[in-house]
């Protein structure tokens, strides 16, 4: 396995694509007892990440939408 990249370098997709793949290790029981909590740490890691991404978007999409409508009374 190839050394993850720093979270804070990572796209949404290449966050998530990697969260699914530390889960799949989980449930196929691939994971080392040994390296467990690491992946879970890891996987705290991303989560935050993409809800930080998602709560930016979101606002970013609320600021587009409400430039669009313009001033209120228009």
């Amino acid at each position: 396995m190839s050394e993850p990249q720093q979270a804070e370098t990572l796209s949404f997709r290449a966050a998530m694509d990697e969260l699914e793949g530390i889960l799949e290790r989980i449930e196929g029981e691939e994971i080392d007892i040994d390296r467990l909590a690491e992946e879970l740490r890891r996987a705290a890691v991303l989560l935050d990440l993409c809800r930080g991404k998602i709560r930016k978007a979101e606002v970013e999409v609320t600021q587009i939408v409400q430039s669009l409508e313009g001033p209120e009374g228009e």
